[in-house]
């Protein structure tokens, strides 16, 4: 059978549940903010300690987007709250049980489930399925923008997620696109749908064309606006 999960498009499931910072209600939590949800396999594990250290780390960068984080781990909150001292005392900090965001308990693995977060290769002692690395980012209208699936043995580079958030939120409210490895502050591409005349009017810093054998103008770049 199809495992559950999230489309780029839907609607963030409105859950309950339980963290380190109290019981939520997912859209409540989220706002009219843009969100991220990124799972891990379990608590006290070394990936998922290094992962959550860079987050802590990097929680201004988020905040400074307008981007809410929260992390899920099939753990209880009394775990979670028990591990943050080891990921605080890992990034040099306070061993204090809080971080800049909270920590989804989901001990039945029902959300994991739901949103299909299940990583069938890697198992834990007892034999049931770890969550996978998911990241999801939602826009402000509760909508799935971006997900990234890496298995529970790779962790992820939080460079990168900055880097799509960046690129989400100009693409969300220009009409351009972000080439291979784009960062802030480089060109940016018109969309393929956009007319000539319009682009012209809509990026006064120009449009520049790259020729191409097959003669068709579609490698149109702009400033990034």
């Amino acid at each position: 059978a199809a495992m559950p999960g999230l489309l780029l498009g839907d609607e963030a499931p409105n859950f309950e549940a339980d963290t380190t910072q109290g019981r939520i209600r997912f859209h409540d939590f989220l706002g009219d903010s843009w969100g991220i949800l990124f799972s891990h396999p379990r608590d006290f594990t070394p990936v998922c300690t290094t992962e959550l250290g860079r987050a802590a780390k990097l929680a201004g960068e988020f905040s400074k987007r307008n981007v809410k984080m929260i992390a899920l781990s099939i753990d209880s909150v009394q775990d979670h709250l028990s591990w943050c001292k080891d990921i605080n005392a890992y990034n040099g900090d306070q061993p204090a049980e809080k971080l800049p965001f909270p920590i989804i308990a989901d001990k039945n693995r029902e959300l994991a489930v739901q949103l299909g977060m299940l990583d069938p290769d890697e198992r834990d002692k007892d034999g049931m399925p770890l969550t996978a690395r998911v990241v999801f980012i939602f826009g402000p209208d509760k909508k799935l923008k971006l997900s990234i699936l890496y298995p529970a043995t790779t962790g992820r580079n939080f460079d990168e997620i900055l880097r799509v958030v960046d690129s989400l939120q100009l693409t969300a409210y220009k009409k351009v696109a972000t080439p291979v490895d784009w960062k802030p502050g480089d060109s940016v591409m018109v969309v393929p749908t956009l007319p000539d005349e319009e682009a012209k009017k809509l990026f006064p810093k120009g449009v520049f064309a790259k020729d191409l054998p097959s003669g068709k103008k579609y490698l149109r770049y702009t400033p990034q606006p």
